[in-house]
């Protein structure tokens, strides 16, 4: 299975890498959020379509064996402050990020099992509302 193409807004990709220059290289996540933004396409934030996952998107997605979630991707400093939230350097939200409605990815989960992951609703994105710099 080919992964599917991403799209980032470009205000997303750059705050994406200027952790990325903040953490070792080894740090969890690390390897895998690289890889996605050198594969990503980049837009403007005013151009981004409104079905893609970006930052601070509430998701609703699937994983393989069936089980649904809905959590929002927020950046590493945000995350844990609610149960409903998933850092972008946690492997679920890594693979969640640029994904759009309908996309299915191929991913590995913490425990190691490669699992299937299908966003099924982007609930919402600041760049649909108008918050384009949030």
């Amino acid at each position: 299975m080919t992964s599917p193409a991403i799209t980032l807004s470009t205000t997303d990709y750059d705050r994406l890498d200027a952790i990325l220059s903040q953490i070792s290289a080894d740090s969890i996540g690390y390897t895998t959020l690289s890889q996605e933004l050198e594969r990503a396409d980049l837009v403007s934030p005013q151009q981004l379509p409104d079905n893609v996952v970006s930052m601070n998107s509430r998701v609703r997605f699937r994983l393989g064996n069936g089980k649904t979630s809905t959590l929002t991707l927020v950046y590493p400093k945000d995350a844990g402050q609610s149960d409903n939230t998933i850092s972008v350097l946690a492997p679920v939200g890594c693979a969640l990020i640029g994904l759009k409605t309908g996309d299915t990815i191929n991913w590995p989960l913490p425990s190691g099992d490669m699992s299937t992951i299908t966003v099924e609703e982007v609930v919402y994105q600041p760049e649909r509302e108008g918050a384009y710099h949030r």
